[in-house]
C-alpha cells in the first residue's frame, strides 16, 4: 500500500448522462472494459458478462487486493458481474434476452469468434434491431489482418510508437502504460454515445467497428502528418525531436526539469528569467525554424545553468514568469501529487460492507464536481441473482 492515506470516498451516483441506457458487455483485458466503465461513469448500467474463469485481468498480477488484481479493479467499478456459459443452450438463451433489453453490445473477440459464437453485428440485432453494436479488436472487422490476435504491445509496434521512443542510441520502447488499450477503449466510448444520440434522431442503430492499431495509430496524427507532408522520417532521440526547437528534459543540480518554450514570447521572457535577454536576442535565434537550426548550442547553454541551482528553485522561477516547465514524476509521487487529490483524481472507493478498492477516478468535471462512482468492481458472478433472476 503506499505511504500515506488515499481520501475515503463512499460510493455515490455517477454523472446521470447516459441514465436509463444499459449495456451488455462481454469484453476482457483492459480496452473493453475501460470503455464500458467510461460508459458507467456517465451513467450507464453495464452488465459484464463473463465465462467461469472470468476476465483474464482478474488474474493479472500481482499485486492482488482481496484476491482481485489491480489491474482488474482500475477498469471495472460501476458494473455488475453475471456469468454465463454462451456455448449451451441455456447461456445463450439468457444473453439473447440480455440484449433484447439492451441498448448496447460491446464484444472483443476476434471476427471468426464472434461468428462462431453468434456474437457478431448480424446475430445481436436479431435480439434487438436497433441496437448498438461495438467491437474492439485489434485490427478491425476487416482486411487480410482481421482474425491475427493482438494485445496492447503489438498494437503500439504496428502503429509506430514504439520505433519513435526512446534513446537515439536505444531499442525502440514500448510506452510505459497500455496506451493502445485505453486510447481504442475510449475510441469506443465515444463512438458509442455518439451512436446513442444519433438512435434518438433517427431510432437506427448502428456497427461500430474499433481496432486497436488504429486508434493508437491516430495518436501520431501529428508525427505521421509531417512525414506525409515532407518526406522526413522521423527517428527515436529520447524525447528530444519535437517541431518546437526546445522541448525537452534537462538536468539541474538535483532533479531532472522538463522544459518546452514553445514561442517566441515564451523564448524572450525565458531568457529574462535567465538574466540574459542578449543572448535571446541573438538573431540567429528569431524564430523557431532558427532555433531548431541552432538547437545543439541552444541546449548547451541552457543545461549549463540549469545545473547551478535545484529543480524546486527553477520550478518557482518559471512559474512566475509564466513559462511552462514542470518535474518528471515517479507514479508515486503523481499519485500523491495533493493537487490532484484535492480534484479528485485518487481516491479508495468504500461500499459500507467492508471492501475499499483503491481508483482512478474520471478526470473530467462537469458543473465544478468530479464524478463519484455507484459502485466497487464486482466480484465475479456477484450479480447472478440480481439480473438472470429478472
Amino acid at each position: 500500500m503506499p505511504g500515506y492515506a488515499l481520501p475515503r470516498v463512499k460510493t455515490g451516483s455517477a454523472f446521470g448522462f447516459l441514465s436509463g441506457v444499459r449495456v451488455v458487455d462481454l469484453t476482457t483485458s483492459v480496452a473493453g472494459p475501460y470503455g464500458t466503465m467510461l460508459l458507467s461513469d456517465f451513467g450507464a448500467d453495464v452488465i459484464k458478462v463473463e465465462r467461469a474463469s472470468g476476465d483474464d485481468a482478474r488474474q493479472w498480477g500481482p499485486p492482488f487486493l482481496d484476491g482481485q488484481a489491480l489491474w482488474f479493479t482500475a477498469v471495472n467499478r460501476n458494473k455488475k458481474s453475471v456469468v454465463m456459459d454462451l456455448r449451451s443452450d441455456e447461456g445463450r438463451a439468457a444473453l439473447m434476452k440480455l440484449v433484447s433489453e439492451a441498448d448496447v453490445f460491446v464484444t472483443n473477440q476476434p471476427p471468426d469468434v464472434q461468428r462462431k459464437l453468434k456474437l457478431d453485428y448480424e446475430h445481436m440485432r436479431e435480439a434487438r434491431e436497433d441496437l448498438i453494436f461495438v467491437s474492439i479488436t485489434g485490427f478491425g472487422l476487416s482486411g487480410p489482418r482481421a482474425e491475427l490476435t493482438c494485445y496492447d504491445l503489438i498494437a503500439e509496434g504496428y502503429s509506430g510508437i514504439m520505433d519513435i521512443t526512446g534513446a537515439g542510441e536505444g531499442a525502440p520502447q514500448k510506452i510505459g502504460a497500455p496506451a493502445a488499450d485505453m486510447l481504442a477503449g475510449q475510441d469506443a466510448a465515444m463512438a458509442t454515445m455518439a451512436a446513442l444520440m444519433d438512435r434518438q434522431r433517427t431510432g437506427q442503430g448502428h456497427k461500430i467497428d474499433i481496432s486497436l492499431v488504429e486508434s493508437m495509430t491516430r495518436f501520431l496524427t501529428c508525427r505521421i502528418s509531417s512525414y506525409l507532408g515532407s518526406g522526413e522520417v522521423p527517428v527515436r532521440s529520447g524525447g528530444t525531436d519535437s517541431v518546437i526547437a526546445i522541448y525537452q528534459p534537462f538536468d539541474t543540480a538535483d532533479l531532472p526539469i522538463n522544459l518546452g518554450l514553445g514561442s517566441d514570447a515564451i523564448w524572450a521572457r525565458f531568457w529574462s528569467a535567465m538574466g540574459d535577454v542578449e543572448y535571446g536576442q541573438r538573431p540567429e535565434f528569431a524564430s523557431n525554424a532558427l532555433r531548431r537550426e541552432n538547437r545543439a548550442e541552444i541546449v548547451g547553454r541552457i543545461q549549463e545553468i540549469l545545473k547551478t541551482r535545484p529543480r524546486a528553485d527553477w520550478l518557482e522561477v518559471f512559474a512566475s514568469s509564466r513559462i511552462p516547465a514542470g518535474p518528471i514524476n515517479r507514479v508515486d509521487e503523481v499519485a500523491g501529487d495533493a493537487e490532484l487529490q484535492a480534484r479528485g483524481l485518487f481516491f479508495a472507493l468504500e461500499d459500507g460492507e467492508g471492501r475499499v478498492v483503491p481508483q482512478i477516478g474520471l478526470g473530467i468535471q462537469i458543473d465544478d464536481a468530479p464524478c463519484i462512482p455507484r459502485g466497487l468492481p464486482p466480484l465475479l458472478g456477484e450479480h447472478n441473482d440480481e439480473i438472470l433472476g429478472e
